[in-house]
């Protein structure tokens, strides 16, 4: 005779966040495969800016930008890997606003500020493939030469995007609550270019702002061949410090701002 209660390994199990983040990645994955003209796109229209620089540069400049272009490449690798991380939570949040599946991510039994922050970090993983590619095409189109130790540009580059992964939640919660912000989210963007170029100015300050240290520490490992056990433990805490903080502060904006926009009721609005 068959039991009144069902065999409980037949219940659905629980989801856990291993679960969530392989969803998110093969999500990005499905959206890279079915849209591959966008992300081919996207890598040509960085390497044309980078080539109007580079042959402009050039004819105004001359041998002053030959001289420096190996920091130059690594300066825009760092932007393209900082306008990924940024624009990734604010872009995707607006474009679940207007398909109007903006709410499905709220009622998440995760939590909507960590859906969204996994789905910052696989865009991340799909900027990294991107921004590889876009510097193999401009360290051939240049001829420089730079050194490409995998691990310290790895995680130099990443613990620097993560600060700018921190203000992408931030840019992403205030895009819940006023929706339409667009032109200054882009704004910002070009304000990376001054934090990258940050440690030209020699301001020890400055290495508490998104980008600055983790440009020099960058700059450092690709054109001076430096390795990661070769920075002080104070350049890597301070690296680190700066990552950590600034996400903190992301995430406590993302879910201050999400909270008041469902106190207001303007959560689904567009």
């Amino acid at each position: 005779m068959s039991s009144r209660y069902p065999d409980s390994s037949s219940a659905p199990r629980k989801a856990g966040y291993s679960h969530l983040a392989r969803a998110v990645l093969y999500r990005e994955y499905l959206i890279f495969v079915r849209y591959p003209a966008n992300a081919i796109g996207g890598i040509v229209i960085s390497l044309f800016f980078f080539g109007v620089l580079f042959y402009g540069g050039q004819m105004v400049a001359g041998q002053a930008l030959t001289d420096s272009i190996e920091g130059i490449i690594v300066g825009y690798f760092l932007w393209t890997l900082s306008v990924g991380a940024y624009s990734s939570i604010s872009n995707d949040i607006s474009s679940e606003v207007q398909w109007g599946t903006l709410e499905r991510h709220v009622m998440t039994p995760f939590g909507f500020a960590p859906v969204a922050l996994l789905k910052g970090v696989a865009k991340i993983v799909r900027t990294f493939l991107t921004s590889a590619i876009i510097l193999a095409v401009m360290i051939l189109l240049t001829g420089s030469t730079l050194q490409l130790h995998l691990l310290t540009i790895f995680v130099v580059a990443t613990l620097s995007i993560v600060s700018v992964l921190g203000l992408g939640l931030a840019a992403g919660g205030i895009t819940v609550l006023y929706k339409q912000i667009g032109n200054w989210l882009n704004l910002l963007q070009f304000g990376f270019i001054v934090l990258i170029s940050a440690p030209a100015f020699d301001l020890g300050w400055m290495q508490l702002l998104p980008l600055a240290h983790g440009s020099a520490l960058l700059q450092r490992a690709m054109v001076d061949g430096s390795r990661l056990w070769e920075f002080t433990p104070l350049e890597l805490a301070v690296l680190v410090g700066v990552a950590a903080g600034y996400l903190t502060f992301g995430f406590v904006v993302f879910q201050y701002a999400t909270r008041r926009a469902r106190r207001l009721g303007v959560l689904g609005d567009y």
